[in-house]
């Protein structure tokens, strides 16, 4: 796709941008490759100095950054500011605690016949980071500030339709005063990331996307023996259970399916009830679905806004047709609604099998899938019955239900009556065809380091 801001909310063309040319990128990567030989040796002191400047700076900076987050992808201001404010407190987090995560872990020397031995954590250099328009902000900053605080430098792809926002993370990192090549925006297309990626300066990459993307990335990677980090989609289940608090569930569930209007790879997708509370979940959930407002994002009283790009309304509204002409149900929702815009109503579907598209791909819009299940060990099969492995949500206040989830949820992340989300202090990823590797906490600092075994007779 062309890299332009199109606002979503009016399919207006704001601004276009070219390109770089293969010259410009050379430079870019030549910088990278020279920076990197001279930052891995700043310390951890340094880093932080100028990792809490960048922070503060993004946070003076929060409405210019939340308002130019909302032209160009849609989410509504209210969620932009908040995601800009996650950023900040995930910069000041790695700025705090880099040093210990990546302080040398000493072992038992006289088990290994040495006088000391030991693992060190040593960056691995340029790293190329794939991401995505969704959190424009946040999926950056939260490859960004370990990257950077671990000593290694990064280069950014972020997605064709937010170029604005890729070119302001692009200068944040310099203009807080870390040397110039430590962070560089590469304003190119997919087209050009293959070249990039097996370019000899770059050691590694983390992509998160869709999986066909993952498998693009990793595919060039594994040809090259780089390192990758992927996370892709998720299809994550919301099981509701008797003995549920059912109106946090309801309330909650309604915001997990429509945070950033319906995009997000963890967002709950498919609700699945057991029996007992199906009716008075579904009225509930069905009654909080059609109150929302759907509207301008720039408006603070809107709810739910447009979707990003026209091809992902449009795949929506694909999904959907395929499942109400196989016989689902549309109890909300499920229509364009007549305006001017990527809109599509919040909607919740029942009656899906597994001959309808939606049961086995990731629905990325303001759509909810409602099943009906007869017990946990039905719920569980269902939750577990698909490709991806993400996030899961259960609601239940049964202490042995709520083990039994945490165990038997093939997720990489399970949350027990609460919505999934990410933390700076939790490690962060799927598994399955959700993806590999793991971002955040003190996991996902190390992914690109080197760890190097020391032994010292």
């Amino acid at each position: 796709m062309a890299i332009a801001t199109i606002n979503p909310a009016t399919g207006e063309t704001l601004k276009t941008f070219e390109p770089l040319d293969e010259h410009q990128v050379e430079e870019r990567l030549v910088l990278a490759a020279a920076e990197f030989e001279r930052y891995r040796t700043s310390d951890f002191k340094q880093r932080a100095e100028w990792m809490l400047s960048a922070a503060a700076l993004l946070e003076a900076e929060q409405e210019h950054v939340a308002r130019l987050m909302t032209i160009e992808m849609g989410k509504t201001v209210a969620s932009a500011r908040a995601e800009v404010a996650k950023c900040v407190g995930g910069m000041r987090f790695y700025a705090e605690r880099a040093e210990e995560f990546l302080a040398d872990e000493p072992s038992d020397p006289t088990a290994v016949g040495a006088r000391r031995a030991y693992v060190r954590y040593q960056p691995l250099g340029p790293v190329l980071a794939v991401m995505p328009w969704n959190f424009p902000c946040w999926q950056v900053i939260r490859f960004a500030a370990p990257a950077l605080m671990a000593g290694d430098v990064g280069l950014l792809k972020h997605a064709s339709n937010v170029p604005q926002v890729a070119l302001y993370l692009g200068e944040l990192f310099a203009r807080a005063g870390f040397p110039g090549g430590c962070f560089q925006t590469l304003l190119i297309g997919s087209d050009a990331v293959e070249r990039v990626l097996r370019d000899h300066r770059v050691v590694a990459a983390t992509l998160t996307g869709s999986e066909g993307a993952g498998r693009s990335v990793a595919s060039i990677a594994g040809g090259e023996v780089k390192k990758t980090v992927l996370e892709l989609g998720g299809s994550d289940p919301y099981v509701v259970m008797p003995s549920a608090d059912l109106e946090r569930a309801v309330e909650t569930g309604v915001a997990a399916r429509v945070q950033n209007n319906g995009q997000s790879c963890i967002a709950a997708k498919r609700f699945i009830v057991h029996a007992a509370v199906y009716e008075d979940f579904t009225e509930r959930f069905v009654s909080r679905m059609q109150s929302l407002r759907l509207g301008d994002p720039m408006d603070e009283a809107t709810d739910v806004g447009p979707l990003a790009t026209q091809q992902g309304r449009d795949d929506l509204e694909k999904l959907v047709a395929d499942a109400v002409g196989r016989g689902a149900r549309v109890l909300c929702g499920g229509v364009t609604p007549s305006r001017t815009g990527w809109f599509f109503e919040p909607t919740v579907i029942t009656d899906v099998t597994p001959e309808m598209r939606m049961f086995g791909e990731e629905v990325f819009g303001p759509v909810a899938q409602l099943y009906r299940v007869a017990d946990i060990d039905e719920a569980m099969a269902l939750a577990n019955a698909t490709m991806f492995g993400l996030g899961a949500n259960a609601w239940t206040s049964d202490p042995e239900e709520g083990e039994r989830f945490a165990d038997e949820l093939e997720a990489g992340l399970v949350f027990v009556n609460g919505m999934v989300t990410s933390y700076p202090q939790l490690p962060f990823g799927g598994v399955k065809h959700s993806g590999y590797g793991r971002e955040l906490g003190a996991n996902g600092i190390r992914e690109f380091c080197h760890i190097k075994t020391v032994w010292i007779g």
